[in-house]
């Protein structure tokens, strides 16, 4: 297997204002991907990604942290590293998804019932079209 193609480095802004923007936005980023673990339909790796580039922009030492997170951290080096998803985030992922399209059905009024569903299709088919890192892969 080739190496995947090296990242361009991230460049912060010269401006002081921005920083605090892109920190904000980090937090808002992780705080979503929390709440998305207890919340129905609300992925939480997209979320855990976005994070990560805004701290690379914003923080070092929250980028650090995220980075070192025994949860989050190897799925965002995975993705700066060969631009995929381990197979397990994918699969729980999907799992997620798929039990709350199922609740959406049931308690969601006729008409939006579906909606979920599409939605998550859609992720669904997104994600797996991403390259899966297995831990086969790791040795």
């Amino acid at each position: 297997m080739s190496a995947p193609p090296a990242l361009p480095p991230v460049t912060r802004s010269r401006w002081p204002w921005v920083r605090p923007l892109w920190l904000l936005a980090g937090a808002l980023a992780l705080v979503t991907g929390i709440v998305g673990i207890f919340l129905p339909l609300l992925p939480t790796t997209p979320f855990v990604l976005l994070a990560a580039a805004c701290f690379a922009r914003g923080s070092a030492r929250w980028e650090a942290w995220l980075l070192g997170h025994p949860r989050w951290g190897p799925i965002v080096r995975e993705w700066r590293a060969h631009r995929a998803l381990p197979l397990r985030a994918k699969q729980w992922a999907t799992a997620m998804m798929t039990v709350s399209s199922l609740w959406a059905l049931w308690a969601l009024p006729t008409p939006w019932c579906w909606v979920p569903a599409v939605c998550c299709s859609a992720v669904a088919a997104w994600m797996w079209s991403l390259p899966t890192r297995g831990h086969a892969e790791h040795r």
